[in-house]
């Protein structure tokens, strides 16, 4: 790791620990910085300290894993499709499981059935699978311009479904939550389960960061080393699946996080991705962090969609992209 890596880190971790501090002192109600304290050390049953434990400090940690969660998927999208432009929003994933969720929410039987986190797996599992399909058919001469093309078609297709199941249900104040996304619904349940399944995931996609480093250098060096790229690339977008369907079970559909996060880390640390898969997390993290304390302070009392935010800088960035990188 070299000087500017660390130097990036250190930053990056700085504004991280300043963003959880101000995301739990700030808000539609301010708290001082005693009740905060006393609220993690001297807890009592008082409101503001309900506040502080309850809402707030779930609330930050969910975004910190959501966009440590996100960045570092968007990391392996990228490194075993070899497209700089690629991540889990715009290859379908996301949206899969934000139409499965609306899908449940449609109906009090299905609801009551499965829940957000299950309808969140399923979803992101058949679009998963659909993306797999599309990447398994022409393993060894991979277009990679036909199946970003792919991913954001059925990207569009599962917004749209769900904006059209929100309208026909009455249900589109609620579903609008898991389209634009956001973190209000978040609670000390939603870290335990970011903890276990994005814990346990993102610990087993850090194993994973040599074989996408191969895969990274093209079919024949990958095939030529005696790796299978089929099975690699396989493997790693099996494991994103989970890893998706908790963030959206969480959160709701955040764009661009994936994209924005890995493209500029490979800029700062190389092509290593055992160095831009965790600084990408890390990466991630002070963003979403930071964009969940933007959509709560900029129109207080009402919460602004965290989606906005990340649109507004990923879509830009996403255009600057294209123009600047041959895909495919």
């Amino acid at each position: 790791m070299n000087k500017k890596t660390i130097v990036f880190c250190t930053i990056c971790s700085g504004i991280a620990m300043i963003g959880l501090f101000v995301a739990i002192l700030a808000g539609a109600k301010q708290i001082p910085i005693k009740t905060i304290w006393d609220s993690i050390f001297h807890y009592e049953d008082v409101l503001e300290m309900q506040l502080v434990r309850d809402v707030r400090i779930p609330r930050v940690i969910s975004t910190a894993l959501v966009g440590g969660i996100l960045g570092i998927t968007g990391a392996m999208m990228q490194g075993v499709t070899r497209n700089p432009i690629a991540e889990p929003s715009l290859m379908g994933i996301t949206q899969g499981a934000t139409f499965s969720i609306a899908l449940a929410s449609a109906s009090p039987f299905l609801y009551g059935a499965m829940g957000n986190t299950m309808a969140a797996f399923l979803g992101a599992m058949i679009s998963g699978l659909l993306v797999l399909g599309f990447s398994m058919k022409s393993a060894r001469n991979m277009n990679l311009s036909r199946l970003l093309l792919a991913g954001t078609a059925l990207s569009t297709f599962f917004i749209s479904m769900a904006t059209i199941l929100a309208l026909l249900t009455n249900k589109s104040q609620n579903i609008a939550f898991w389209i634009a996304g956001g973190f209000r619904s978040a609670t000390w349940t939603s870290v335990k389960l970011l903890f276990v399944v994005g814990g346990i995931t993102t610990i087993i996609a850090l194993f994973f960061a040599p074989k996408i480093n191969i895969v990274n250098l093209g079919e024949e060096v990958c095939i030529g080393l005696g790796e299978n790229p089929v099975k690699i690339r396989m493997w790693t977008l099996l494991l994103i699946i989970p890893m998706c369907a908790v963030c959206v079970a969480v959160a709701g559909n955040i764009a661009f996080i994936g994209l924005i996060v890995p493209y500029i880390i490979r800029k700062i640390v190389g092509q290593d991705y055992r160095l831009i898969m965790p600084i990408s997390f890390l990466a991630g993290a002070t963003l979403v962090i930071w964009a969940d304390v933007l959509a709560r302070l900029i129109n207080q009392p009402y919460e602004t969609p965290i989606g906005l935010f990340t649109s507004l800088v990923g879509v830009p960035l996403f255009i600057i992209m294209i123009r600047k990188e041959k895909v495919g």
